[in-house]
C-alpha cells in the first residue's frame, strides 16, 4: 500500500451487521489489506464539532442520506427547511441520516462506496 495514512484510515457508518454498504466497504478494505478503524455512529457517537467541520468542508447536502427511512420519517417542515445548522443537529440526533459509508483516508473524506475512487485514494 502506497499511502502513509494506513494507521489513520477510518470507516464511519453503522454496525456492518445492520448496514450492508458498510459491510461491503469493510470487506473491500480487508481484501486490499488496508488497516482501518470502524467508527460506529450508534456505538461511538457523533461529535457535533466534527459534524460541523464536515458540513463546512463537504456541504450538508452531500452528507444527508435522502434515500433512507430516517429521512422519510422526518417531518416535512424539517426536510424542506433543512440548512447546515439543522442538518448538523439532526444528523447528531439521528446518525442513520448520515450517508454511509464515510471513509477518512488520512487526507480526505470519501462519501459512499466507490471502488475506483477508494483505490485511487488509498493506493
Amino acid at each position: 500500500m502506497a499511502t502513509t495514512a494506513k494507521d489513520r484510515v477510518t470507516l464511519y457508518g453503522l454496525n456492518p451487521k445492520v448496514c450492508d454498504t458498510v459491510k461491503k466497504a469493510g470487506r473491500w478494505l480487508d481484501l486490499h489489506a488496508i488497516e482501518y478503524t470502524l467508527h460506529d455512529y450508534r456505538r461511538d457517537g457523533v461529535d457535533k464539532s466534527w459534524l460541523t467541520t464536515l458540513v463546512a468542508e463537504l456541504g450538508w447536502e452531500q452528507l444527508v442520506n435522502r434515500r433512507g427511512t430516517t429521512w422519510r420519517n422526518l417531518s416535512p417542515a424539517l426536510r424542506t427547511g433543512m440548512d447546515a445548522t439543522t442538518a448538523v443537529d439532526t444528523m447528531q440526533q439521528q446518525p442513520a441520516l448520515i450517508k454511509r459509508p464515510l471513509l477518512y483516508t488520512g487526507h480526505c473524506y470519501l462519501i459512499g462506496f466507490c471502488e475506483q475512487r477508494w483505490r485511487t485514494a488509498l493506493t
